[in-house]
């Protein structure tokens, strides 16, 4: 029989009693003391899961984002059915909400999206079931960043967030002299202006603002390349450097007029000086071409003293790149992923990796069906130090698996939580052991006509 969850009032007692979600087990016919070394302990932690409600149409994830949290024992027990959808706490956003989350899940971290509310941060005490308790006071981040912002939790022991907004201006115009002459005139570049807000997530204040205008090369300014957009900021290993992944654009010089059919240059990425955000520079991938903003998941990893960080829209399909500690790619790492997967026009869709630097890739390549919401989507198991990759075959997949809005993985050791359901179906809850490959089939999860899960945190 299935375990529904629909009210945690009485969990959420029990984990209070025990301590933070810790649990020992213990026999009231022989008074073991719990502490004892022969009395196996085992340790839990809260599993959020979130959902993307239909707006207008299947799997855009506009009407709203529902958030349920269990422990990690019934998240592992697939005898265990909760509907967050039903049941679930609405995250505030006007569309689908950006959630962090604490590194041991008793926090969750939201900005609104776009709105009345767009900008506004607020963070919650997870408490289990649908309860969420607000912790401290608002601040809307709108003034600085927009009120639709791009923005990540560092990893720095949950102490700061940072938001990003590119806004792009029209194209630059020498008139050479002769203003009345447009034969005349000739392109310069398109500025970039970029803007970066750190945030206190302990005291929910403003730590720090700056805005640039961020060069490309004289040539590539020229060719009428900028940046159009940028996300996911990563602390380098040292805790002095920021990394800005970027998307490129490009106008027609001789029209100023959009180009779409262009040629697609070396990954970049934007690095600022910590945590004054001053000094940017770019520095560019010989390796990996395409973007490096990624969408809505986080897209680079400190790991190992260095960062890795995949790109999307490469020519030669997903690369996961390297950034070192001299803060400069090394072009001497190569992990493309077609080669890896065998596979044609992989595009890393999300990603995470565990401490032992091997990592879960959600990710579509040119083969994938399309489905109801887009194209079909997967997972395999990465090991960034072998540069291998292999397809999970233990998670059921349907065309109609729509990974591309995919936000949150939920790491515990080598352990990584995921969702798996199809738009409009029920789903589970599947922790692949990164070790050995295992796969564990979890908590069964109640989908709603048009809507989808977009992770766990």
């Amino acid at each position: 029989m299935k375990r529904n969850f629909l009210n945690y009032k009485l969990l959420t007692g029990i984990a209070l009693s025990m301590g933070l979600m810790t649990a020992c087990s213990s026999d009231d016919s022989t008074n073991e003391d719990p502490t004892d070394p022969e009395v196996p302990a085992v340790d839990s932690r809260w599993i959020t899961v979130a959902g993307a409600k239909m707006g207008t149409n299947p799997g855009d994830g506009n009407g709203g984002t529902y958030i349920y949290s269990i422990n990690s024992e019934d998240a592992k027990d697939p005898t265990v059915s909760i509907d967050p959808f039903e049941n679930g706490f609405i995250a505030p956003s006007n569309r689908t909400a950006r959630l962090q989350s604490s590194e041991d899940g008793s926090t969750i971290f939201n900005i609104s999206y776009a709105g009345d509310t767009g900008g506004n941060y607020t963070k919650y005490d997870v408490q289990g079931g649908n309860t969420f308790q607000q912790l401290g006071t608002d601040v809307n981040i709108s003034q600085y960043v927009g009120t639709a912002p791009r923005w990540v939790k560092l990893f720095d022991g949950d102490q700061t967030g940072a938001a990003v907004y590119v806004n792009v201006a029209e194209p630059t115009i020498d008139d050479n002299g002769t203003p009345d002459d447009i034969s005349d005139d000739t392109y310069v570049r398109t500025d970039a202006t970029i803007g970066v807000v750190t945030l206190d997530l302990e005291n929910s204040l403003i730590k720090n603002f700056e805005e640039h205008s961020v060069p490309l090369s004289a040539e590539e300014e020229a060719n009428g390349y900028y940046f159009s957009r940028i996300d996911m900021p990563t602390l380098n290993a040292a805790g002095d450097k920021l990394y800005i992944g970027g998307r490129l654009s490009k106008v027609d010089p001789t029209t100023t007029e959009s180009d779409s059919d262009y040629t697609i240059l070396g990954s970049k990425t934007i690095v600022l000086d910590y945590p004054s955000l001053l000094n940017p520079t770019v520095i560019t991938s010989a390796v990996g071409h395409g973007n490096t903003n990624g969408y809505r998941s986080i897209n680079a990893f400190e790991y190992n003293g260095s960062v890795y960080q995949a790109n999307q829209s490469d020519p030669e399909g997903s690369h996961i790149l390297k950034i070192d500690a001299n803060n400069q790619y090394d072009d001497s790492y190569d992990f493309n992923l077609d080669d890896a997967l065998n596979v044609n026009g992989a595009y890393i869709l999300a990603w995470r990796p565990a401490s032992n630097g091997k990592a879960v890739v959600a990710y579509r390549h040119d083969d994938s069906v399309e489905g109801v919401a887009g194209a079909q989507g997967f997972f395999a198991l990465v090991d960034l130090n072998a540069k291998t990759a292999q397809k999970i075959d233990a998670i059921p997949y349907d065309p109609d698996f729509y990974l591309f809005q995919y936000q949150g993985f939920v790491v515990d050791g080598t352990e990584i939580y995921l969702t798996q359901g199809a738009v409009g179906e029920n789903g589970n809850i599947y922790i692949v052991e990164t070790e050995t490959g295992e796969v564990t089939k979890g908590a069964e999860l109640v989908n709603i006509e048009g809507s989808h899960f977009i992770g766990v945190f």
